[in-house]
């Protein structure tokens, strides 16, 4: 217990304390997003060596890392996210002990920076957490260090630490293009470490920044080379030629997202949607943790005065700061929009961003008392604001499991080398290719090195371009998934349909009438007469399961599921025994109109009142006479020769036009 009575030992539990409260307490409900779910799919079946050659065409120097961590991580999401913690917590300490190096005379302003920059709340995509622990947060640690050591050096005078420095920053510098801007923060800290006139520390400070820059003009070099001239196959370079008015909103935008708006974010995110549970746990959260950083802040500081001139360095420092790291994603023509997978660019953005709020903090309040105050109130924020989307990421992975236990229970196994076409799904963290790692994991278990056996594409993002050029029959279908490739065709393909509020549907020629549907999208009509359900095996030996995610209570969707499977087979007392046994639970759909698949497995079944009694149901909740007709119409040209006339009595006491 001796430990615990340092102060440097009370301030790494408090760094520790503050990670698990910001990013642990909904730990074990998150899960794998984005590119997660490829990158776990090629470790898992291709091993962690197919890094090196996955990451060849993209960031060459990225493979190793990727291949270093997925060999000594287990492939888990909560091994990941226990990972992602550890890192949180050593990116704690790393600015801590930066900072330290930086201001040596000023430690207890060295503390709250880097806790700043561990709450920082403009980056929200900690939890897509084998995706950016690799391809950020990795380097990032390299980038602080090497900061660390190049002022360490100036007191040690070792080479030692010039060299630990210069090494990290090759570490952190070329995995990645991220940091290519912020190279500039150890110049403008330079400057603010020498004495003297603006010569003589201008002098100084290139003198001692000259290897760093050698190494920063290698990377540029190798950039330029690999962008323009060498397999480069990722974001572009913007060719465009923006005016000098583009310019000046950009740095605005990201001067004011990243120096003032993403420190109090977090209360119109809250404030706007009282009283919901999330919203007041959160507020609750930023108030107790205040109250608690309030009482223990200045337990650990000593009083000291404001010191204008070392404010203002800071101020302009963050200033800067926040352009170089903005530079990177401008320079591709991306956006910096906020809680989006676009806020990833705010990482470079980030040592900028808590030195302008250090500085800001340092000029606005000269008492060292109401100064932790401010730093308590902005850490407290940013607590809440990560807090606020590890829910959103808990909703993520249960809106995952959702979508895939619905695919599982509609199609238990699926024919390989099928495409599977659909419109957007309704989730926020993944795209098509990121379904295409888990549908791969699913439905082929024992995969090997060959073809990938499924690729599931969005209708509206993809058509038209190369990888889906038409939705006619017989167009072949290739795209290279890393370091393996789909070959499929248009006529093997099967159309599902998430929406909003609904259950997962395969389409089916002939029977999927948009009517059926609420606000069914028209760019995914099109591909409707490609489905082929037949390529749905109804009853395998080993049924599909999602990997890492339990199987949830079987609801209305998983009865949906199973009605929709059997009708597909012709095997209607399956699917009106599912009907029964929805209405003896009491489950209801989102969608009323989905009342309509048990309205076809009673009918086709014989059981034309209860048909009628359902349809009823819907007309009262719906008032969609349109979509009731269509379901009958389809039931009168199928029933048998024996209910023709029952179905049409069915038809004209429901309304619909004989």
């Amino acid at each position: 217990m001796k430990f615990l009575q340092t102060p440097a030992s009370q301030k790494t539990l408090l760094i520790a304390a503050i990670t698990v409260i910001a990013y642990g307490l909904l730990l074990p409900l998150t899960g794998f997003y984005w590119d997660d779910w490829p990158f776990a799919w090629i470790a898992k079946f291709l091993g962690p060596a197919e890094f090196i050659p996955a990451f060849m065409p993209f960031r060459p120097f990225l493979g190793p890392i990727f291949y270093f961590t997925t060999s000594i991580i287990p492939l888990h999401p909560l091994a990941w996210q226990v990972f992602a913690l550890v890192i949180r917590f050593l990116i704690g300490m790393a600015a801590w002990w930066t900072f330290t190096q930086i201001f040596p005379n000023r430690r207890t302003l060295a503390y709250p920076a880097a806790l700043l920059m561990l709450v920082f709340p403009g980056y929200s995509q900690h939890w897509v957490a084998l995706t950016h622990i690799n391809q950020e947060l990795i380097p990032f640690i390299f980038y602080l260090l090497s900061f660390g050591y190049t002022f360490k050096a100036l007191r040690t005078k070792r080479k030692t630490d010039t060299a630990a420095a210069l090494l990290l920053q090759l570490c952190g510098i070329f995995p990645t293009e991220y940091f290519f801007g912020i190279e500039g923060i150890r110049f403008l800290l330079l400057l603010s470490f020498f004495p003297g006139n603006a010569i003589q520390r201008i002098t100084k400070s290139l003198k001692v920044w000259l290897p760093y820059l050698l190494i920063w003009t290698l990377n540029a070099a190798w950039l330029y080379y690999y962008y323009n001239f060498g397999p480069y196959a990722s974001y572009a370079v913007s060719a465009e030629s923006p005016n000098a008015a583009y310019y000046l909103t950009q740095a605005l935008d990201a001067l004011w997202k990243s120096g003032f708006y993403i420190w109090v974010q977090i209360l119109p995110q809250t404030l706007s949607s009282l009283p919901a549970p999330a919203s007041l746990l959160t507020l609750g959260l930023v108030a107790l943790s205040f109250l608690f950083l309030a009482r223990f802040l200045p337990r650990s500081a000593q009083e000291e005065a404001t010191d204008k001139t070392l404010a203002i360095s800071l101020l302009l420092t963050g200033t800067l700061g926040i352009l170089l790291g903005r530079l990177p994603s401008l320079a591709a023509n991306l956006p910096l929009t906020l809680q989006s997978s676009y806020d990833r660019f705010m990482i470079s953005i980030m040592p900028g961003a808590a030195l302008f709020m250090l500085g800001l903090v340092e000029i606005a309040f000269k008492n060292h008392r109401v100064r932790i105050l401010a730093c308590s109130a902005l850490i407290a924020l940013g607590i809440g604001q990560q807090f606020f989307n590890a829910n959103i990421f808990r909703r993520d992975w249960q809106n995952q499991a959702e979508i895939y236990w619905q695919m599982a229970w509609r199609i238990p196994a699926l024919e390989p080398n099928t495409l599977l076409l659909t419109h957007q799904m309704p989730i926020d963290y993944e795209t098509d290719l990121s379904f295409t790692a888990p549908i791969n994991w699913m439905y082929s278990p024992n995969y090997t090195r060959a073809n990938l056996p499924y690729m599931l594409l969005y209708t509206e993002k993809r058509l038209g371009g190369s990888t889906l050029p038409s939705l006619e029959q017989e167009v072949e279908i290739f795209y290279p998934y890393r370091t393996v490739s789909f070959n499929g065709n248009t006529s093997q393909a099967v159309v599902i349909y998430k929406p909003q509020n609904g259950c997962l549907r395969v389409l089916e020629p002939g029977i999927s009438d948009p009517e059926l549907f609420a606000n069914f999208p028209k760019e995914l009509l099109p591909a409707i007469p490609l489905s082929k359900p037949s390529l749905i095996d109804p009853s395998p030996p080993s049924p599909a399961a999602p990997a890492f995610l339990p199987e949830p209570e079987h609801d209305w969707c998983h009865h949906l599921a199973k009605a929709e499977l059997a009708l597909g087979a012709n095997d209607y007392e399956t699917a009106a025994a599912m009907a029964d046994e929805a209405v003896k639970l009491g489950i209801n759909p989102e969608d009323p109109r989905e009342w309509l698949v048990f309205v076809r497995a009673y009918a086709l079944g014989g059981r034309y009142g209860k048909a009628v009694e359902v349809s009823q149901v819907v007309l009262e909740s719906e008032k969609t006479l349109k979509a009731v007709c269509a379901a009958w119409e389809q039931i009168q040209a199928r029933v048998p020769a024996g209910g023709a006339a029952e179905v049409e009595s069915a038809r004209v006491s429901l309304g619909c036009n004989p």
